[in-house]
């Protein structure tokens, strides 16, 4: 299994960090992308990714933190994104659930962090709540990067989904599909079929639904993977082995 979007390098893994990263073997996890949401969490993010060789990383600015950013962050995000270890951008994109940064200031590091992975080739992890339509329009009219890369932690519906894949993107998929009321993203699932999914945590946040209300970490995925299994009616083994193969291509291939 391949974790597409971890944050373990937040203090929630203070205690426990190398352990959980030592256990990835055993727990059958191929890799890791370790999120940044910031500049100085992106460069925490980097050091972690150089611990293991089972840790990539992707820098960037999540909109929650667009109204801090100096301006020459790109420039920042530039350097580090020339290290071997980091295949992406993000997690950058839109969120008016909250809006924490003002709509206007998201969208304009939205999009110089778009123009930024097309500049480099790099995919593009993209945090969208309650902004599906403005932030498609910017994916829609901007020039992306060839791999395109995820949709983290997709939470619409179906046509919202078929929109992301028509411009190439994956959706990712993590704890909420396993929550007992999440019918709809179940549905979504059901109907993109394994081809458009990659995993994902967003550990710590968003556990499977055994562990609500407790720490995600990436040994978790199996409860994902076993709702996909089940609601596609494949094997978990061939849950397993696609969405690997769709990390794979999408964050390794890319500078090779």
């Amino acid at each position: 299994m391949v974790d597409t979007h971890a944050h373990l390098h937040f203090h929630q893994f203070d205690d426990d960090r190398n352990a959980v990263i030592s256990s990835f073997e055993e727990n059958n996890i191929e890799f890791v992308v370790n999120v940044g949401v910031n500049l100085e969490d992106s460069k925490k993010s980097l050091d972690l990714s150089k611990t293991s060789d089972r840790i990539f990383c992707s820098v960037g600015v999540h909109p929650h933190d667009a109204k801090e950013v100096p301006e020459d962050f790109i420039e920042h995000l530039e350097k580090f994104a020339k290290d071997e270890k980091v295949v992406a951008i993000g997690e950058t994109g839109l969120d008016f659930f909250r809006n924490i940064s003002p709509a206007e200031v998201q969208k304009r590091v939205f999009v110089e962090q778009i123009e930024l992975a097309g500049k480099l080739n790099l995919p593009l992890v993209v945090h969208i709540r309650d902004a599906y339509s403005e932030a498609y329009e910017i994916l829609r009219t901007e020039s992306l990067p060839e791999k395109r890369g995820v949709i983290h932690a997709f939470s619409s519906d179906y046509e919202w989904a078929k929109k992301f894949i028509d411009l190439g993107f994956l959706l990712g998929i993590g704890g909420p599909v396993t929550y007992p009321k999440n019918e709809a993203l179940r549905e979504v699932v059901k109907r993109v079929g394994l081809e458009y999914i990659v995993l994902e945590t967003d550990c710590p946040f968003l556990p499977p639904q055994p562990f609500r209300g407790k720490r995600n970490e990436p040994k978790y995925l199996k409860y994902v993977v076993e709702t996909i299994s089940q609601v596609l009616g494949v094997p978990e083994a061939k849950v397993d082995e696609a969405t690997t193969e769709n990390a794979r291509r999408i964050f390794l291939e890319v500078k090779e």
